[in-house]
């Protein structure tokens, strides 16, 4: 058969012709072709052009022989049949497989080759792809260069998975964070890296994530050098169509921050200068160790002795450093286990598990002999004491905090029993301490509860004998223990912080009856009243106190004296001096107590701003004996730097004729008048404003 008879069966061709279509299908890049052919019953591709190659992304020799079912997976069955007919042209739209795996929507026509070629057919594939969707497509792989640029380039460490575990991308970033390279990340390498205790939730969250939604989990990835980073893993759902469930994973190194909350809470729970956990850590390690009714916690509590002599004599540098060698040798005795914290100061405090009383005062003498072992500080030997106080868990202990509040006792009587010593707080001690707790808190409520009252006694002048003034005295009258004197009460709230509060309420009372005898008796009310001051009063505060307290009840700063002792104003002359001042400013007069029981200098004597001294019962009381010097010279000094004198504790009369022949200013003393209710005062000043000391026989001493 002649070459134009093969080729159509219209017009008849030369075989050049026909040769020169051929090469012209077979390299045209418009039209893809490629012949199909019948083999063991199996339609398979005999020949393609490029295009086909080009538009489906196979090589040139990849389709040969494939069958065509595999190139048209959806003409499964005898649809194959539908479009490779003997009898004419067909065309349909198809999806085709690409080499990638992806089906590309064509339209393919299937022509058959004329008798005698046997069965073959030609097929045309042109893609369905306008110029519209091409461009789209080219700004869609734009858009995804670029993503996978940034991705990259992306300073957050970055995995992505479009199917499973399997990465099949890691940025740059991650693989600086694990110090590895990509290739043994991509897959299920990136594993590898993961801490093996934190694996197992990474890859419950990441299945997790497979299924849907969101997770995150906090992990250590494990760096090539063997070194670890603490990160938090954020993953995220993705869908890739023709792949899968996958996920993309975000990845926030919390290396530092961790490390710097970890420092953070170390501060706030250490000594910075020891390094020992402070008072807050001590409080949470007893309480989480507590448990009431057991026992065998154990808490030594101990007090460095004389060491504010190594402050003030060697300086403040040198007893930080003995601070840090207590630090180190209590840590280097105790046991393992056993928490050594500083309570402040110079104050330590060991607590102990599983521990006897003899266990913990055994471990307690240990520690009291390896802190005595001598030590050179400054070119200066010494050796260092604590008292030591200790308690054991009891049953009667009910919270821990009693815990270290009876080993702070203990460790009292420990150094009020001559110090470095080891004292055991035992039950005698123990209800001592509590009793002492519930009149400090029944003391509180008195104050607050103005169930604190004033008596009044009556200051005589030697001149005339007059009633001049009164001194306010606090007096509590407990309602189950009956009168408390002022002795105990008023060092206990010196000692407990109510010493400010009970001194407000003196200075007001004071005022307030002041007020109301002007009112009931007019001009035969006490000219001025006298009140106490603790030296923790004597501040900048208190001037204002007064000026409150007078313009609140209406009374001029002269009605007023304010009675200060001796040692408090030695405490800190100069701030007392400041605070005495602004009293005398106000116009309130000011007396020293108890004069010559204390350490006083006479220069400071001479700065301070006094209007008045009063010569200690002490003194007035050896005067019955033929000893008047000490009296005698007080009185003299107090009239040759002008100051008035009050000389208290007059018992009797010769007492009180012998103090005015010294010339003593005032008088006082139960027999003279002893102290008086407001009221009782009252009916007294109505009816004795003139009388004189030796006036007043009626009034009895009490």
């Amino acid at each position: 058969m002649s070459a134009r008879a093969q080729a159509v069966s219209g017009p008849p061709v030369t075989l050049e012709i026909v040769a020169a279509v051929f090469h012209g299908v077979a390299v045209s890049d418009a039209v893809a072709v490629l012949v199909v052919e019948q083999r063991d019953g199996v339609p398979r591709v005999g020949w393609s052009n490029e295009q086909v190659a080009t538009l489906l992304g196979y090589g040139p020799e990849d389709l040969r022989a494939v069958a065509v079912e595999q190139l048209l997976p959806t003409l499964g069955g005898g649809e194959l049949k539908l479009l490779l007919r003997r009898e004419r042209t067909v065309h349909m739209t198809l999806p085709v497989r690409c080499a990638s795996g992806a089906l590309l929507e064509c339209v393919v026509a299937a022509v058959p080759v004329p008798p005698p070629a046997g069965r073959r057919w030609t097929l045309r594939v042109t893609s369905t792809a306008t110029e519209a969707e091409r461009a789209l497509r080219a700004t869609a792989d734009a858009h995804e260069r670029r993503f996978a640029t940034l991705t990259e380039r992306s300073p957050v460490p970055t995995l992505l998975s479009e199917q499973g575990m399997r990465l099949a991308h890691v940025n740059d970033a991650f693989c600086a964070l694990v110090g590895r390279q990509a290739e043994q990340l991509l897959g299920t390498g990136w594993l590898d890296a993961v801490h093996p205790d934190d694996l197992e939730t990474v890859v419950e969250q990441a299945i997790t994530v497979l299924e849907g939604g969101d997770r995150e989990a906090q992990a250590r990835l494990v760096r090539q050098d063997g070194s670890e980073r603490s990160t938090v893993i954020r993953f995220a759902h993705v869908f890739t169509p023709g792949a899968g469930a996958g996920f993309i994973g975000t990845i926030e190194d919390i290396t530092d921050r961790l490390a710097f909350e970890a420092r953070l809470a170390h501060q706030a729970n250490h000594d910075p200068l020891t390094g020992l956990p402070n008072r807050t850590l001590l409080s949470e390690h007893v309480a989480a160790r507590f448990r009431p009714g057991a026992g065998g916690l154990a808490c030594i509590f101990l007090d460095l002795d004389n060491f504010k002599v190594v402050n003030d004599s060697l300086g403040h540098t040198v007893g930080d450093a003995l601070l840090v060698e207590v630090a180190d040798r209590l840590r280097a005795t105790v046991r393992p286990g056993d928490l050594v914290a500083r309570f402040g100061g110079d104050e330590f405090v060991v607590v102990c598990q599983q521990v006897s009383e003899d266990g913990a005062v055994a471990l307690a003498e240990r520690i009291g002999e390896a802190l005595h072992r001598p030590l050179t500080l400054a070119g200066v030997e010494l050796h260092p004491r604590a008292s030591v106080g200790v308690t054991v868990q009891t049953a009667e202990h009910a919270a821990a905090e009693e815990l270290i509040r009876d080993c702070d006792i203990a460790m009292y009587q420990a150094k009020a029993g001559g110090k470095g010593r080891v004292t055991v707080l035992d039950a005698e001690a123990r209800a001592q301490a509590r009793d002492k707790l519930r009149l400090v808190a029944d003391l509180r409520e008195a104050i607050g509860r103005r169930e604190i009252t004033l008596m009044y006694q009556p200051i005589f002048s030697t001149a005339d004998g007059s009633a001049v003034a009164v001194e306010s005295l606090a007096r509590w009258q407990h309602p189950e223990r009956g009168a408390i004197p002022p002795g105990t009460f008023v060092p206990l709230a010196e000692e407990s912080g109510l010493v400010s509060a009970l001194g407000l309420l003196v200075l007001d009372e004071t005022c307030r009856q002041l007020a109301e005898w002007d009112r009931r008796l007019g001009d035969r009310a006490p000219q001025r009243a006298n009140v106490n001051v603790s030296a923790l009063q004597l501040d900048v505060n208190l001037p204002g106190h007064v000026r409150s307290a007078l313009q609140r009840h209406g009374l001029p700063a002269r009605r007023l004296s304010i009675e200060i002792t001796e040692s408090a104003l030695m405490t800190d002359p100069a701030t007392a001096r400041a605070v005495l001042l602004d009293l005398r400013e106000l116009g309130v007069q000011v007396s020293i107590d108890d004069f010559g029981t204390g350490y006083s200098s006479l220069a400071y004597l001479r700065r301070l701003p006094v209007d008045c001294l009063k010569v200690d019962r002490s003194f007035v009381a050896e005067l019955a004996d033929g000893h008047a010097e000490i009296t005698s010279a007080v009185i003299a000094l107090a009239r040759s730097l002008g100051l008035s004198t009050v000389a208290e504790g007059v018992e009797t009369q010769e007492q009180a004729d012998e103090l005015a022949r010294l010339g003593a200013t005032y008088l006082q003393g139960f027999s003279l008048a002893a102290p008086l209710s407001g009221a009782d005062a009252a009916a007294w000043f109505a009816g004795t404003r003139t009388a004189t000391p030796t006036d007043t026989p009626d009034l009895e001493l009490t």
